[in-house]
């Protein structure tokens, strides 16, 4: 065998026979089941992580709700006013919820589990997220007393138009 090239296939067949070089490095083509089974993996990965992003992500939390407006008292129209004014950014228009903040128009804040007195409170002290996968609402030294008062009027005259009543709180 000296000078000639070695072949592969017998005397017949001419085509050389490539010597592998440990200092080349070589692309490795994978099967096409390796590559369908890295894909689909690859695709279950992705898929769980946009479905735990949205469960831990609150900016990407909505929860709205349906809210038919009554005739308003004088009293529940300042409080819209000041509602409007003042967090309707975070809690919707109407009290109905966003992407920012829950909907107080919701059976959780009837009165026998949100009294008057936990408005006061998330108003004047701020209240970290307990019922929702929204931050924690921060305090609003910008809103008198008087505005939360007929802030409540006007979410409790809401509440009562669409059916939330009070309810004794149980756990």
């Amino acid at each position: 065998m000296t000078g000639r090239k070695a072949t592969v296939g017998g005397p017949q067949s001419r085509r050389p026979v490539r010597k592998s070089n440990p200092r080349s490095k070589k692309v490795v083509m994978k099967s096409p089941v390796q590559l369908s089974t890295l894909m689909v993996i690859a695709v279950l990965v992705l898929g769980a992580g946009a479905l735990g992003w949205r469960f831990v992500s609150p900016s990407l939390t909505t929860a709205t709700v349906k809210v038919k407006v009554p005739e308003l008292s004088a009293v529940a129209l300042r409080g819209q006013q000041a509602f409007d004014a003042n967090c309707a950014t975070c809690h919707g228009p109407n009290g109905a919820g966003s992407d920012k903040g829950p909907p107080l128009v919701h059976t959780i804040y009837n009165p026998g589990h949100h009294d008057d007195g936990a408005f006061f409170r998330a108003a004047n002290q701020g209240v970290p997220r307990h019922h929702w996968n929204f931050g924690d609402m921060p305090p609003l030294p910008e809103v008198t007393d008087g505005q939360i008062a007929d802030i409540i009027r006007y979410m409790r005259e809401l509440q009562q138009a669409n059916d939330i009543f009070y309810q004794p709180h149980q756990m």
